[in-house]
């Protein structure tokens, strides 16, 4: 029950649109609170959630179409409410929305099922924002292999024929998943993972041919001119174009100067503010930066989008962490965006492991450790992690890192994807551990109805507790074009109840009236 200050539906005594009322569940009890809230009476909000799994279907006969309508063909205005705005801020409605898209990890020709997927997210969501979150480009794909460099360290010459090559190819695919964006108005960020560099071209370079394309917000971008970006950068100083009128709380455009990170990483970097593409500088960790989400009345920052490069391997195997500027510009982007934040990365964290429960070899869908945890046996934690996900491979992740102590504070979340064959929810000492199949059908993972995006849901009252939920291809497309998706069985046992609400649809007429004699 809500106080009528308190409550989302009293803003509909002040703005009582068609559009107010689609974002209920549904319209007529709204009506009718708001009637009674005119003539002076006093009401009470009950609402009935129904939960769902991310596995779950409808059940038959029910409605299963979405319940964001995608914008009418004649609208030509950008389906991203920020985009309209020229920054990342919350709607009327007290929402902000983030599509996650991990590891669609292709050559050149991209699978025609992970565009499709990504069309319906992205008409099921309507989402403010698309994050990409590294493997986009699979660099060991054949096509790039007179470039393919299997580790950053490698020196063997590659001829510039073939790089010229490469990068027409890379356009090629980039061009390919960001065109349902472009079509649709929807800005879009991009990290990198362990497969991109491995076509041969640096994190930089592809940082630059991304830039290229429309929506693409990593800085410096003119997709949001009013939105504020802090970048990572190696030392010197990146210039806000004067004019600039973006601003968040207590932070103001202007030029900052970067610090110098030694290779103990004992000097902080000073997060620059970017507000506008007028500097011809990039970021010095290409793939890292922070975007804050303002309020509706763009007065203050609720939350940050930190994007972070989480590295991809290291001498001796296994894979990498964070560089030390990317650890440093973590530790102070807190204070500069005077909120707190959740981060989006390719690589898991070790943490992750806090969230499964070692379990004998022989157990039901136990899946094997990785590296250090080679020798225990896991499922997921029913006491660590939300109901409805499903763990499908072990934790690919660093052997030690740093980073978790870094996120203590100022933090609230962690997005991964990696792991092609995992997805779930957990929570340790107080941060969210979310991990994200792949959404890509040239890759391994599950079987194909499985392969998802994740819609991330912030609110305004609780925006340090998102809602979330996997967007499931068999879900929201049916059966692929394909039958060869490189495919593994999904491990988990089949859940009963869901991640949290389902984001998506109304609730069924059954289901409300049932509701009523719970």
């Amino acid at each position: 029950m809500y106080g009528h200050e308190d409550c989302y539906v009293g803003r509909a005594l002040e703005r009582l649109t068609v559009t107010t009322m689609m974002l209920c569940r549904d319209s007529a009890p709204v009506v009718e609170l708001v009637e009674k809230a005119r003539s002076g009476g006093p009401f009470r909000l009950c609402v009935q959630v129904e939960g769902m799994t991310e596995t779950q279907r409808t059940p038959e006969g029910m409605s299963s179409k979405p319940r964001i309508k995608p914008a009418d063909a004649e609208d030509g205005r950008p389906v991203s409410i920020s985009a309209r705005l020229g920054r990342l801020q919350f709607h009327y409605s007290g929402k902000f929305r983030v599509l996650q898209i991990a590891d669609i990890q292709d050559g050149p020709k991209v699978s025609k099922d992970t565009i499709t997927l990504i069309e319906a997210s992205l008409d099921a969501t309507r989402p403010d924002l698309v994050i990409f979150s590294g493997n986009q480009i699979a660099g060991y794909d054949p096509a790039f292999a007179d470039s393919f460099r299997k580790r950053r360290w490698c020196d063997e010459p590659i001829a510039e024929s073939a790089l010229n090559h490469t990068r027409a190819l890379v356009r090629k695919a980039i061009g390919q998943f960001t065109e349902p964006l472009a079509a649709r108005g929807i800005p879009w960020a991009v990290t990198y993972g362990n497969h991109d560099f491995q076509c041969g071209l640096s994190n930089a370079e592809l940082d630059g041919i991304y830039r290229e394309f429309p929506g693409c917000v990593n800085p410096p971008s003119e997709t949001l001119p009013n939105q504020i970006a802090y970048t990572c950068g190696a030392g010197g100083a990146v210039q806000t174009p004067s004019g600039a009128t973006g601003s968040g709380a207590g932070v103001t455009a202007k030029a900052d100067t970067l610090g110098v990170v030694d290779d103990a990483g004992a000097d902080a970097v000073v997060p620059s503010a970017v507000s506008s593409p007028a500097s011809a500088v990039g970021s010095g960790e290409p793939g890292t930066f922070a975007l804050p989400v303002m309020d509706v009345d763009h007065t203050r920052n609720v939350l940050g989008l930190v994007i972070l490069d989480s590295g991809d391997y290291v001498h001796g195997g296994g894979f990498g962490t964070p560089s030390p500027a990317a650890l440093a510009f973590l530790n102070a982007v807190p204070d500069r965006i005077g909120a707190k934040s959740m981060v989006f990365q390719h690589m898991p964290m070790p943490e992750y492991y806090n969230v499964l429960k070692p379990v004998a070899a022989n157990a039901a869908f136990a899946m094997q450790g990785y590296r250090s945890h080679a020798d225990t046996y896991y499922v997921l934690d029913e006491l660590q992690t939300q109901p409805g996900g499903y763990l499908g491979e072990g934790i690919s992740c660093p052997d030690t890192s740093g980073e978790f102590e870094l996120l203590r504070e100022g933090y609230f979340g962690v997005v991964a994807g990696h792991d092609h064959r995992n997805g779930f929810v957990g929570e340790h000492e107080g941060l969210l551990l979310i991990a994200t199949p792949t959404c890509g059908f040239n890759t391994y993972g599950p079987a194909p109805a499985k392969r998802a995006t994740r819609l991330i849901e912030f609110d305004i009252r609780h925006p340090y507790e998102p809602r979330t939920q996997l967007l499931e291809f068999g879900e929201l497309v049916g059966k692929p074009s394909s039958k060869r998706a490189y495919t593994y069985a999904v491990n988990q046992t089949t859940p009963g109840e869901g991640e949290g609400d389902d984001l998506l649809r109304k609730p069924s007429l059954w289901s409300q009236l049932s509701g009523l004699f719970r």
